[in-house]
């Protein structure tokens, strides 16, 4: 957000006006600014899921579904949980299924309205980032998951090779703005996702954060050098 002074709750209004803003064109955003690549990351993460007919699913920060039309289409599944904060992006997720076993929940990451040990797997793919409070947020996914239930985070993180951060830093800082202007009209939505990308921790300080919450195992998968990691824990 620049140069101003954000409090926490301002953030959290700030992020939710950024999305209602460019809900109507998210997923096609998603296309251009990823060069379709964002599909294949989505795709590599449930395929490593290991998703099992009576799994209890949370799809955390869920948009638009995308994750959730990959599940259903790999396996059906006891239950799908889509739970996102905005409005205006779960309208545009509900309109993609019409699946009993899907319950659309508008709710915080950081305050989940479950009770504990509720779920075998929780995802939360591209919002980490996005949640005021880190912490608090990941506190959460430990409560609410089953002992011997996995954590699964997709998100931008730290290219290892510094000829590729150089050129991917320019990319978000020069032409993701740019098509985000063309498609969206939302110049600015776009420089905040090269912010929260740039004020996000590296792969390691993310790996030692969520292991500080009480997840064992934990480890990471790197996509095109470290533009983006999955990162995957356990809770006992």
């Amino acid at each position: 957000f620049g140069k101003r002074k954000v409090t926490p709750k301002l953030k959290t209004a700030l992020v939710q006006e950024v999305f209602s803003n460019v809900a109507k064109n998210y997923d096609i955003m998603n296309d251009y600014m990823s060069l379709g690549t964002h599909r294949l990351w989505k795709k590599e993460l449930i395929d490593i899921m290991n998703i099992q007919k009576t799994d209890n699913i949370i799809d955390v920060g869920s948009g638009t579904g995308d994750l959730i039309n990959l599940i259903l289409k790999k396996k059906h599944v006891k239950k799908i949980y889509s739970v996102d904060l905005n409005k205006e992006m779960q309208i545009f997720g509900k309109k993609k299924f019409y699946n009993k076993n899907v319950n659309f929940i508008r709710a915080n990451a950081e305050n989940l309205p479950f009770k504990n040990n509720f779920f075998d797997k929780y995802i939360i793919a591209f919002c980490l980032r996005n949640v005021t409070d880190i912490n608090k947020g990941l506190k959460e996914a430990h409560r609410v998951l089953k002992p011997g239930g996995v954590f699964y985070c997709l998100e931008f993180s730290k290219p290892e090779n510094q000829i590729i951060n150089f050129i991917y830093k320019n990319y978000k800082k020069n032409i993701i703005p740019w098509i985000g202007e063309k498609i969206t009209k939302n110049k600015y939505a776009y420089q905040y996702l090269e912010e929260s990308i740039d004020l996000f921790p590296n792969q390691n300080s993310l790996l030692k954060n969520i292991t500080d919450k009480g997840f064992v195992e934990g480890k990471y998968i790197n996509f095109f050098n470290g533009i983006v990691a999955i990162h995957i824990a356990y809770k006992i």
